[in-house]
C-alpha cells in the first residue's frame, strides 16, 4: 500500500498502532528500558536515569506478618465471623510459598461454622414453623400483624443462603485478605514507611460490639410492639441481624481503609516529586495504585452474593414495611405497631446508606482526588522521564477505574441509593392504588 501511494505521488498511510492489554504493555515497556539501559552501558554512560522493574521475589512470612497492621488491627471483626461461623478463614503458619490466609473446607473453622449453623438453623426452623402456622392458620388478623409475619419469614430464610452465599466465596476471601497483607509490606519496601490507619483497632472493637446491641435492642423492640413475638422467637433473629450489622461494619472499615492507603501512596509520591529523579519511583508507584485499584474490585467479587442478598433483602422488606404502615394508617390510624415497622424501614435504608456511601467515598479517594493530585503537579520543573511517567499513571487511573462491583450485579455507589428509592416509590405508589380502589368498592357496597 506504502508503495502503491508512493508510486502515484500521494503520502503513504500512517501505521496503526497495535492494542496491547496490560501485560503486553508493561513487557514492551521493560524490554524498551532494557535496551536503553544497554546502549548506555556501551557507551559507558551512567544508568542512573533508567529504571527496570525488578524481579518478584518471595517474600519473607514473617515480614509479612510484621507489616500487616491492617489484620492486625482488624483481627476482631475476622474472629467474630469465625465464632459466628459466616466466614470459616485462617491464617496460614508462616511458612514460604504458603499464603497468609487461607481457606480449606476440612479446617477446624468450617467444623466449627457447621456445627453452629447446625444448631442456629435448628432454631430458625422451630421459628419459621411457628411462623408459618400462625399466618396460615389466622387469615381473620390484621393487615399489619400479616405484614409482620411476611417481613420476619423473609429474614429467615437469609439463613439457608448463608453456605451459598458465604462459605462458597471463602476462597476468594482469602485471596483479598492475601492482597491487603502483600501490598502492605510492598508499600513499606517501596515507600520505606508503612500504611498507618490510625483509630481502626478501636473502630473495629466498638463497631463488633455495637453489631450485637443493634441486633439485640431491634428483637427486644419488636417482642414489646408485637403481642405475638414470643421471646424465645429472638434467639433466631439475634445471630441473623448481627450478621447484618457486620457485613455494614466490615464493608465500612476495607472502604475507610481503602482512602487511608490512598492517601499514604499520594502523600510519598509527592515527597517523591519534590526529590531529585523521582522517575525511578513513579513506576513502582503506578504499580501499587493499580493493586489498590484490584483489590477495592476483589472486595466487591469476593463478598458478591452476600451483599447481593444484603440489597435484595433491603429492597423487599423496606417495600413491605412501608406498604404495611402507610396502609395501616389509612385503615385504623397510627398505633405504636406501626412504629415498628417504621423501625425497620429506618434500620434497612440506614444500612444501604452507608454502604454506598463509603462506597462512594472511597472509590472518590482512590481516583479521583489521587488523580486531582497528580493533575496539579508543576510538569515543567520535572525530567522528561518524570513527565513520561506522571502520564503514564494517569492512563492507568483512566484505564483502572476504582469501582466498587458486586462481580459484575451491580455497582456500589451513590446512584444505587436513588435507583432502590425510584424503585421502592414505583411499587408503593402501585400497591397503594390498589389499596385506596379496595376502600373505595368497600365503603360504595357498604352505602349501598
Amino acid at each position: 500500500m506504502s508503495f502503491w501511494a508512493v508510486s502515484r505521488g500521494l503520502t503513504p498511510p500512517s501505521k496503526v498502532a497495535p492494542m496491547l492489554n496490560p501485560n503486553q504493555r508493561q513487557f514492551l515497556e521493560d524490554e524498551m528500558r532494557y535496551r536503553e539501559k544497554l546502549k548506555l552501558m556501551a557507551r559507558g554512560d551512567a544508568m542512573d536515569e533508567v529504571y527496570v522493574r525488578k524481579q518478584e521475589t518471595v517474600d519473607d512470612p514473617l515480614e509479612l506478618d510484621r507489616h500487616d497492621s491492617f489484620y492486625q488491627t482488624t483481627k476482631s471483626l475476622l474472629v467474630m465471623f469465625q465464632i459466628m461461623g459466616v466466614m470459616p478463614i485462617h491464617r496460614n503458619p508462616p511458612v514460604k510459598n504458603l499464603p497468609r490466609t487461607g481457606y480449606s473446607w476440612g479446617s477446624k473453622q468450617v467444623m466449627w461454622a457447621i456445627f453452629i449453623y447446625s444448631c442456629q438453623t435448628t432454631v430458625v426452623v422451630l421459628v419459621l414453623r411457628e411462623r408459618v402456622k400462625k399466618f396460615v392458620t389466622s387469615p381473620d388478623k390484621r393487615f399489619d400483624e400479616a405484614i409482620y409475619n411476611v417481613i420476619f419469614i423473609s429474614l429467615l430464610f437469609t439463613n439457608f443462603l448463608l453456605p451459598v452465599a458465604s462459605w462458597r466465596h471463602g476462597p476468594q476471601v482469602a485471596i483479598f485478605k492475601n492482597m491487603w497483607t502483600n501490598y502492605q509490606y510492598k508499600f513499606f519496601k517501596t515507600t520505606g514507611s508503612p500504611i498507618v490507619f490510625p483509630n481502626l483497632y478501636p473502630l473495629t472493637w466498638s463497631l463488633c460490639i455495637f453489631s450485637w446491641v443493634l441486633s439485640i435492642a431491634i428483637n427486644l423492640s419488636q417482642y414489646f410492639l408485637q403481642p405475638d413475638f414470643r421471646l424465645w422467637y429472638t434467639f433466631a433473629y439475634y445471630p441473623i441481624i448481627a450478621m447484618l450489622n457486620c457485613f455494614c461494619s466490615l464493608w465500612y472499615i476495607n472502604c475507610n481503609a481503602f482512602g487511608t492507603a490512598s492517601r499514604a501512596l499520594s502523600d510519598a509520591l509527592q515527597t517523591t516529586i519534590r526529590g531529585e529523579k523521582p522517575a525511578q519511583k513513579l513506576t513502582e508507584y503506578r504499580h501499587l495504585w493499580v493493586d489498590l485499584s484490584h483489590m477495592m474490585q476483589q472486595l466487591g467479587r469476593a463478598y458478591s452474593n452476600m451483599y447481593g442478598m444484603y440489597c435484595l433483602v433491603i429492597f423487599f422488606t423496606t417495600i413491605i414495611a412501608t406498604y404495611g404502615s402507610i396502609s395501616e394508617i389509612l385503615d385504623h390510624g397510627a398505633t405504636y405497631k406501626e412504629v415498628g415497622l417504621f423501625v425497620i424501614v429506618f434500620y434497612c435504608m440506614g444500612l444501604l446508606y452507608i454502604i454506598c456511601n463509603e462506597a462512594h467515598y472511597a472509590s472518590r479517594k482512590v481516583g479521583l482526588d489521587f488523580q486531582t493530585k497528580l493533575l496539579n503537579i508543576n510538569l515543567t520543573s520535572v525530567d522528561a522521564a518524570t513527565q513520561k511517567e506522571v502520564e503514564m499513571l494517569l492512563v492507568a487511573i483512566n484505564k483502572n477505574p476504582p469501582i466498587m462491583n458486586l462481580d459484575g450485579y451491580a455497582n456500589i455507589n451513590r446512584e444505587l441509593i436513588t435507583t432502590n428509592i425510584t424503585f421502592m416509590a414505583t411499587y408503593l405508589v402501585v400497591l397503594l392504588q390498589f389499596k385506596i380502589t379496595e376502600q373505595r368498592r368497600t365503603q360504595s357496597q357498604a352505602s349501598a
